[in-house]
């Protein structure tokens, strides 16, 4: 479950932040300490106090309207006077609405299953599994019985 990752991709970060990829890369030149480089040498991986960080970011910037740079100084102000983390509360609320999104999913499914087998109760079947009828002994069976 998404809950129990510790290290994320750059497609999964934009996906539970909500955010296009190319604010993410901007985010990253900004915020140097975002994401590590993949040991692979593939993307950037994130730790989930990365994603966190992202989350207060995109609050910061979208919600109390400040700029990159406001953001990066409130930012070291509230390292200087820890707090509760509302990232995480948000990464929390995130994590727990794409899995009662994706719940919601499967329930949609496994009741149209439901509604498709219900329907098909009421009539009768298209095809009809009968029991085969004894068959026939053969004609040199019955010879070699005359004999």
């Amino acid at each position: 479950m998404v809950a129990k990752r510790e290290l994320f991709k750059s497609a999964d970060v934009c996906e539970l932040t909500q955010l296009q990829p190319d604010v993410l890369r901007s985010w990253e030149a900004e915020f140097p300490g975002l994401g590590k480089p993949a040991a692979s040498g593939g993307g950037r991986l994130y730790r989930r106090a990365d994603v966190e960080l992202v989350l207060r970011i995109k609050d910061l910037v979208f919600v109390e309207g400040l700029t990159l740079a406001g953001a990066r100084r409130r930012l070291e102000e509230e390292q200087r006077q820890p707090r509760p983390s509302i990232a995480a509360e948000a990464m929390d609320d995130v994590l727990s609405d794409m899995a009662r999104s994706k719940l919601r999913e499967l329930r949609t499914g496994l009741e149209a299953i439901l509604q498709l087998l219900s329907d098909d109760a009421g009539r009768a079947p298209e095809l009809q599994l009968v029991a085969p009828a004894s068959r026939p002994k053969s004609t040199a069976a019955k010879r070699r019985r005359a004999s």
